[in-house]
This record gives C-alpha cells, sequence and structure tokens, in this order.
C-alpha cells in the first residue's frame, strides 16, 4: 500500500481542524475542541472493533479513552503541553498495535496511517503554538 495519500490526506485534515479551531481567536476554545477531539480519536477505535464484532478488541479499544482522557486532564491541570504529548503518543497506539501490531486487523489501514499524520499536525502545532 502506498502511505503518501493517506500521510497527506492526514495532513489536509489536521490542517482543516486547526484553521476552524484556531480562527475562533480564543485558546479557551481551542484547547476544549483539541481537548474533545483526542477523546474522539481514542473512540474511534472500539467502534472499528465493534464492527469486526470482536468483544476482546473492544475493550481494549475502550482502554484507550482513559489513556488520552487522562492527558486532556493533565493538559487542563499542569500544562497545554500534555495535550501535545497525549496527540503524539497517540500515533503509537496508531502504529505500534494498528499499523504494526495485532490490532492491524481491526481498524483499516487507510485509517490508521491518515491519523498517524493527522495526530502529528496536531502534537506538533500544539507543541509550538503561542500558549
Amino acid at each position: 500500500m502506498n502511505y503518501l495519500y493517506w500521510l497527506i490526506l492526514g495532513i489536509i485534515l489536521g490542517t482543516i481542524l486547526l484553521y476552524n479551531v484556531s480562527s475562533k481567536g480564543k485558546k479557551d476554545s481551542e484547547k476544549r475542541m483539541l481537548s474533545i477531539g483526542l477523546i474522539v480519536a481514542a473512540g474511534l477505535y472500539p467502534g472499528f472493533a465493534i464492527i469486526w464484532g470482536n468483544g476482546t478488541w473492544v475493550l481494549v479499544e475502550l482502554a484507550g479513552i482513559p489513556i488520552f482522557g487522562s492527558f486532556v486532564w493533565l493538559a487542563n491541570r499542569c500544562s497545554y503541553n500534555w495535550l501535545a504529548i497525549g496527540w503524539g503518543s497517540h500515533t503509537a497506539w496508531d502504529g505500534l498495535i494498528h499499523l504494526f501490531g495485532p490490532g492491524r486487523v481491526i481498524a483499516p489501514e487507510w485509517y490508521v496511517v491518515t491519523c498517524i499524520s493527522f495526530d502529528l499536525i496536531l502534537a506538533g502545532y500544539i507543541l509550538f503554538s503561542d500558549k
């Protein structure tokens, strides 16, 4: 599979999201939307497991929600950088579990590759944005 197209799609989608959340001009609103986005990103994988009818993987994927929710909590309590770390670490969830690991039978390959570049765009933006 040629990953380039899917990587580019993730960059485009991430850029569109960032344009929409940052154009509002309110950092609190931006932080809230990017926090919700991380929870949604984690919450999509259980949906794939449900579609495939794999109960074990539903439980594995549901574990991602509190894991990535903890980054949101830390971002709200400590530093916005925790949200960047959450988005960045979500790429490991995508790649190590779903692209190269045992979860590759759960999520479509094109989605996982798109998600990796999407996550990295958001993590980079948060890390290097004017907080």
